[in-house]
């Protein structure tokens, strides 16, 4: 089943049922343009037999970056931009395949090293050791109108330069996931309070974006299945919104979970207990995060729906397809080393690697630091650090390098990202 087409409502034609999931990559100019490095990562992936290719988090405000080197599109692109969108987009497609320009902003999920003083929903201030993010400045009526004319506008960008289909960032506890969230969104006003309120600016984003670019090109919606916090944005609410996106002619959802603070999406634990969620065990195999949430919510709606996270072998891919818990299987970390993967697995490779069993920058004799909150979370980026490396080298050398040390990535991202800062600033 792997390699079965899928059509979407709109029409297009996925080729198969496998896709690279989105992975912030860092590889943009410090201005936000895309840059040769981008182009050679994305023409690899796209060789590589996916028949969906999603983006890293393109920002819809320069003020907000997920993190340092992220493309921006926040207004109307220039020549060179638009330029170097199009180089970008004919490269991800060579294969092809379809390619997607995942659009997003980072809310309160913003370093204090990138914005100070964050928008988001509320002035909810992430829970977080260390102090690298502020506390946010609740967004006014007339900021969340002009976010909402920026995401069409970088839709309809995108769909001119050659991207084949757009994604909207709900999850994660980026923006639009902080206003989803009751622990997040404590607005008294249209946006904020009952469900119905909380699910009103994604809405008028996905009514902006379907307008800007028309009937024909797929719009998609990253959604939390829950957040996996006490209070916060649980299944029973996911259910409802994806019957809303459905009837706001969504064309794939695909469905995650977490946030910053609980990061289910990278299977790690949080800085507080996860919050269980009354969602019945499915028969799927264990080593797929979502699949439960996302078969759940297969036998409510019709909308296509993709589950990314965890999945490593063949054989739980195509149960999760057979048994009609997803449509669309999203790889990630493994596309960090293993640009061909889909194309092994459709010609029968049984197994994908699990890189991140290797990563740890605390020796087993120091395990018990582990306990430390502060360490915990160190240890979590500095693994993710490493992923962040091969893609860095992929994109500017063509290679990977298996051995490097979890801890030397991290450094090396923390130089890069200083170092596009200092551009930025300069």
């Amino acid at each position: 089943m792997l390699d079965t087409p899928l059509t979407l409502p709109c029409g297009a034609v996925l080729p198969n049922r496998i896709a690279k999931a989105a992975m912030t990559e860092g590889l943009a100019t410090p201005e936000g343009v895309p840059t040769d490095a981008l182009e050679r990562l994305y023409g690899l992936w796209a060789d590589g037999g996916a028949g969906l290719l999603l983006t890293g988090n393109v920002i819809v405000d320069r003020d907000h970056l997920e993190r340092p080197g992220n493309v921006v599109i926040d207004r109307e692109p220039d020549a060179a931009t638009a330029l170097a969108l199009a180089n970008w987009a004919k490269a991800g497609t060579r294969g092809g395949n379809h390619l997607w320009a995942q659009i997003s902003h980072g809310g309160r999920q913003v370093q204090k090293s990138v914005n100070p003083a964050p928008k988001s929903a509320s002035d909810v201030q992430l829970a977080l050791p260390g102090g690298q993010f502020a506390k946010p400045v609740p967004l006014t009526r007339e900021e969340i109108a002009d976010l909402v004319r920026r995401w069409a506008i970088a839709a309809k960008a995108c769909r001119d330069a050659g991207f084949t289909g757009v994604q909207v960032h709900a999850a994660h506890g980026y923006l639009v996931s902080q206003f989803l969230s009751p622990r997040s969104n404590l607005r008294e006003d249209e946006y904020g309070g009952s469900l119905e309120n909380r699910a009103r600016f994604l809405l008028e984003i996905v009514r902006a974006v379907r307008e800007a670019v028309g009937p024909d090109f797929p719009v998609s919606v990253k959604l939390n299945s829950a957040d996996f916090q006490k209070g916060g944005f649980d299944f029973h609410d996911s259910l409802a919104v994806v019957g809303w996106l459905e009837e706001a002619s969504v064309d794939l959802i695909e469905i995650s979970g977490g946030t910053y603070e609980q990061p289910k999406l990278m299977g790690m634990e949080g800085m507080e207990a996860e919050e269980k969620q009354d969602v019945a065990p499915s028969t799927a195999a264990r080593e797929a995060y979502f699949v439960d949430f996302a078969k759940a919510m297969q036998d409510k709606v019709a909308v296509p729906l993709m589950v990314t996270g965890g999945f490593r072998s063949r054989a739980a891919m195509v149960q999760a397809l057979e048994i009609g818990a997803a449509d669309i299987i999203g790889l990630g970390r493994p596309m960090c080393l293993m640009t061909d993967a889909p194309r092994r697995l459709m010609e029968g490779l049984e197994q994908l690697p699990r890189y991140e069993d290797e990563l740890d920058m605390i020796p087993g004799w120091l395990g018990f630091l582990k306990r430390l909150q502060v360490v915990k979370a160190v240890n979590g980026f500095a693994g993710m650090a490493w992923f962040y490396q091969q893609l860095w080298l992929l994109g500017h050398e063509g290679r990977t390098e298996r051995g490097i040390a979890a801890f030397r990535a991290f450094m090396a991202l923390e130089k890069r990202n200083r170092e596009i800062l200092a551009a930025r600033a300069g």
